[in-house]
Parts: structure tokens; C-alpha cells; sequence
């Protein structure tokens, strides 16, 4: 699902650059999944869904899962031999501030987790005992998630910050600058235009000159203003995600 994600986010918002989307998967990733996941969540958690499992478990999984992310991406940009970044600033700076945004992440996961205890409790359970879901009555689930998602998508991304992420505030409180600018090179130009060209909606907005009449695309709309280009970056992200996700799904459905 974050493979899914990440590849739409940088295909078709400009959010994220090509050449790095496979360290990104690797970071936001395998360790959620292959190591947080397996090694925190279930442990703490097990079959036992109780609340204060599901929060523990949540929060523990999160740090655990965004810290090593956070780890790798240092790593990764020290050992690419193009940044001049201080490996101890740089890390000083990248872990606080990921822990702090896995808190949340993880309060946002227990409660999602929760409710779907609530709504069908044996999705999760057969989940835990890595057992298939068929049979079990799912309309319910999906019909309130694909709700909760159209909410998200289509109004609350209007409240979405316009505050730089962990990455770029870490950058720049080594920089001083948002991004970090690499050595230009021919293939990485070749990437970007690439990118200009399948970004139909680049920061989740229309381009300057093509929103339609009435948007606040070229006004910069502000914190909690009503944005259509948003609302439909929101909108379409997510149903692109569910395609490319379920597509997978299908692909590999059925093997071991």
C-alpha cells in the first residue's frame, strides 16, 4: 500500500522525486512492515485487541517503524557521496522530530484499528492468525472507510499544513534551505522533465494559469480555505492509490 502511495504521490503530484522513490518504499516501507510490524505491534498487541494494546502497540510500532526510516535516510544521503550535509546535525535533527510525528501516526492507527475492532472484530483477529477474510461480512467496513476517505480527501485537505515535513525541516535547519540541492547531472534532468509532464495536479493543486474560475490556485489559499484544486488532488490520489493497490492485490492474490 506505501509502494502504492509513494508512486502516486511522485508520478502525479510532483511530491517526491523519481530516483528516489525506491529508497523511499525501502524507508516508509520494510520497516513499518518486515520490522515494526512483525516485532512490535504483534508482540505487544497479539490476539488480544484490547484498547490499550491496539495504543501501545500502535505508538510502540510507529517509532520504532519511522525512527529506522529516519535512520536510513541519513544513511543513505551520507553514503551517496552527493551531500556535504553533517552526518550528526543531520541526524540530531531528523530523529526528534520523527518521533514526535510518530506519536501521532501511531494515535491515528489505534483508532482506526479500534474501529474496525468495533465494527467487524474478526477481520482483524483472522488477520492476526494469518488467515484469509472471505465470508465475513465487509460492507459495512468498506462503505465507512471509503466514506472516511472522500471526507478526507475531498474537505480536510483543506486543513492539510503548509508547514515543511520532518525531512524538510531537518534540511533545513542544516541548510537553511527547504531542500537540499544535489549535483546537476543529464539524467536527473531527463527525470524531472519526465515528471513536469505526468504531474497533473504538482502540490496537490491546479497548475498556475489552468485552474478553473472561482479556484483559489493562483491566490494561495489558506489554512482551512475551501480549494477545489486540493479537494480534487485528494479525491483522485486516493481512488488512484485503491486502483493501483487492488490491481496488486489481484496480481498477486492467491500466491504464497
Amino acid at each position: 500500500m506505501i509502494a502504492s502511495v509513494l508512486t502516486v504521490q511522485a508520478l502525479f503530484f510532483a511530491d517526491g522525486g523519481l530516483l528516489a522513490l525506491g529508497a523511499n518504499i525501502f524507508n516508509l516501507g520494510v520497516f513499518p512492515a518486515f520490522v515494526a510490524y512483525p516485532f512490535i505491534y504483534r508482540r505487544i498487541v497479539g490476539e488480544r485487541l484490547s484498547p490499550t494494546r491496539v495504543v501501545v502497540g500502535s505508538i510502540a510500532g510507529a517509532l520504532v517503524g519511522l525512527s529506522l526510516g529516519a535512520l536510513a535516510v541519513v544513511l543513505e544521503t551520507s553514503f551517496s557521496g552527493i551531500s556535504d550535509l553533517p552526518f550528526g546535525t543531520f541526524l540530531a535533527l531528523m530523529l526528534p522530530i520523527h518521533l514526535a510525528i510518530a506519536i501521532v501516526e501511531g494515535l491515528v492507527t489505534a483508532v482506526v484499528v479500534l474501529y474496525i475492532t468495533r465494527l467487524q472484530p474478526e477481520i482483524l483477529a483472522r488477520a492476526a492468525r494469518r488467515q484469509p477474510v472471505g465470508g465475513l461480512a465487509l460492507r459495512r467496513v468498506i462503505a465507512s472507510l471509503a466514506v472516511a476517505a472522500v471526507l478526507t480527501g475531498g474537505v480536510l485537505a483543506w486543513f492539510a499544513s503548509g508547514h515543511p515535513d520532518g525531512l524538510e525541516w531537518s534540511i533545513s535547519g542544516v541548510t537553511r534551505k527547504p531542500e537540499f540541492d544535489g549535483t546537476p547531472t543529464a539524467l536527473k534532468d531527463e527525470i524531472a522533465t519526465v515528471q513536469e509532464q505526468t504531474s497533473f495536479l504538482p502540490d496537490y493543486d491546479f497548475r498556475a494559469g489552468e485552474a478553473p474560475a472561482g479556484s483559489t490556485a493562483d491566490s494561495e489559499p489558506g489554512w482551512g480555505t475551501p480549494s477545489s484544486g486540493r479537494s480534487l488532488a485528494g479525491l483522485v490520489g486516493g481512488g488512484l492509490t485503491l486502483l493501483m493497490a487492488g490491481s496488486l492485490g489481484l496480481v498477486l492474490r492467491g500466491r504464497p
